[in-house]
């Protein structure tokens, strides 16, 4: 049985706090969605948003291979003709699908239309049978539909039966508060299956965590659209995050979603769209890097002699990886595979193995923490097996910091480096002290290694790891680099700041230049 996916992202994801898209972030998305295979993908309507100059003619002009555009509006205002609406005239001019919201609880028309049952059932009516005549493919989204249900059943059931009369070709029901439970959402929407025919759609909240479960339990009673978000952003508690609702209906469910293939795909657009977005993916199941991370010695142990004991699916599957963390609670099998990639015959019982278990636990004594850095790790693997041999020295680095009052501060660093026998001098200025050191070692180095022109730092986390001694305390320093094809982390910790931002842009750019070496072979 096939699912449809409706992603608003752009839409009811945009009314996330802290989310805000230019022009080329919209198109960006779109693009990353349609890659995927995602049915349906909503846009907010100009008359609601009229700063997005340019967007919609360019969306115009776009090549989408799987995805239809669904432009987004409300029904018509009590007591006006569709025929003058704007948000409407807009709809029927644009996409041939759309997607208008109407009001399906009693209380939402009395309170915030401030109008009477019929009128409102008159709006959604007049609304779907003008958008039909201008020849559009409608989805009718039932606004508040659940709470209006438990509530007023008889009229819930009635706006939908109106949208239908109306020529509907979808329609949606919304958990808008996102404070229904699975079971009622369940009986409501087999309830709904006997008084209309048209397909089905459930459009969930995150306000109970509940929204995926939800959907699901609406495609369990017959739903075969689900709307949502890619990693459940959205207003409030965010939406039903499509990501896991597609692989759970997909994988776990064996309904037909999306494209062939695509579904591998899914871990990586979901991560660049939270670039986009700047929203983490942190925890976020199938996609975020914990999602098949184990760390407790047992657990990394029983892992790795067979996937299926700590694992629910082959993360492949979704185009993610199984990560071995390594901590203090790490044992000689979770440390192991690591190891062998830079030693790949060393015994599991050899006194080397031992060593850096005991190197690695001293330093995590001293704040390091490298589940997260294992750029990092390899390097010390590398040191501690007397493998490694620097690329370059940083001899000397001096950082300025220039704050005036009512002006940005500015940092200027200076530095040399010697390469082998070559020294290089090199200044920068930028906005902060960690770019600025950034910028000068690369700029630096960039005459003996072209190839870290593409090297850009995407992230940079600071934890304090002893708050007792306030502003004295130690500072971890975690690093994100790419390459463009790879990304890697790497730490360093001090209780001076800029010195453990040292550390991590040094092991940071020796990983790098190291992953050069190991193409090359």
């Amino acid at each position: 049985m096939k699912i449809s996916t409706y992603d608003t992202t752009l839409r009811d994801g945009a009314q996330s706090d802290t989310v805000f898209y230019s022009k080329n972030d919209k198109l960006n998305i779109i693009r990353l969605l349609d890659s995927l295979g995602i049915d349906f993908i909503e846009i907010d309507n100009p008359v609601y948003n009229p700063y997005d100059d340019g967007f919609f003619d360019d969306l115009k002009k776009m090549d989408l291979l799987h995805s239809k555009i669904v432009a987004f509006g409300s029904t018509v205002k009590a007591g006006a003709d569709p025929e003058n609406d704007p948000v409407l005239s807009f709809l029927a001019d644009y996409s041939e699908c759309c997607a208008i919201f109407g009001k399906a609880s009693p209380l939402h028309v009395t309170d915030v239309l401030k109008t009477t049952m019929e009128e409102n059932l008159r709006m959604i009516s007049e609304s779907i049978r003008f958008l039909k005549s201008k020849g559009r493919y409608v989805f009718f989204d039932a606004e508040h539909f659940f709470d209006g249900w438990l509530s007023s059943r008889q009229y819930a059931l009635s706006v939908l039966e109106t949208a239908q009369l109306a020529g509907a070709d979808e329609i949606v029901l919304c958990d808008t508060n996102g404070g229904t439970f699975p079971a009622d959402i369940e009986r409501a929407v087999m309830d709904v299956k006997t008084h209309v025919s048209v397909r089905l759609g459930i459009h969930t909240h995150n306000d109970c965590a509940l929204a995926v479960a939800n959907a699901l339990s609406a495609v369990s009673a017959g739903a075969e659209l689900v709307q949502g978000t890619i990693n459940g952003i959205g207003e409030r508690c965010g939406n039903a995050d499509l990501s896991a609702l597609i692989a759970n209906l997909q994988i776990k469910s064996c309904f037909d979603v999306l494209p062939e293939g695509k579904i591998r795909s899914l871990t990586g657009i979901s991560r660049a769209i939270a670039q986009i977005t700047n929203i983490s993916t942190q925890g976020l199941p199938y996609i975020s890097r914990a999602a098949f991370s184990h760390k407790a010695g047992t657990h990394a142990d029983a892992v790795l002699k067979n996937p299926a004991t700590f694992e629910h699916i082959d993360p492949s599957l979704v185009g993610n990886k199984r990560t071995i963390l390594l901590s203090e609670i790490s044992g000689k099998s979770a440390v192991l595979p690591m190891i062998r990639r830079v030693v790949p015959d060393i015994d599991k019982n050899s006194d080397k193995v031992d060593m850096l278990l005991s190197a690695m636990k001293d330093k995590e004594a001293h704040g390091y923490r490298y589940e997260a850095a294992q750029a990092s790790f390899e390097l010390l693997i590398r040191k501690v097996l007397g493998m490694y041999t620097p690329h370059f020295e940083v001899e000397l680095y001096k950082l300025i910091n220039e704050a005036k009052l009512g002006e940005e501060c500015k940092s200027y660093v200076f530095t040399e480096v010697r390469v082998e026998n070559q020294q290089e001098i090199a200044a920068t200025e930028s906005d902060g002290p960690v770019h600025a050191l950034d910028e000068a070692f690369r700029k630096a180095l960039r005459p003996f290694f072209p190839s870290l022109d593409k090297v850009q730092l995407i992230d940079y986390k600071v934890r304090v790891m002893d708050n007792r001694s306030a502003t004295g305390s130690t500072v971890q320093v975690l690093i994100d680099s790419t390459d463009g094809k790879d990304v890697w982390t790497t730490v360093g910790v001090s209780i001076d700041i800029i010195q453990a931002s040292h550390e991590a842009l040094i092991d940071s750019i020796e990983y790098k230049l190291l992953k050069d070496e190991k193409t090359l072979q």
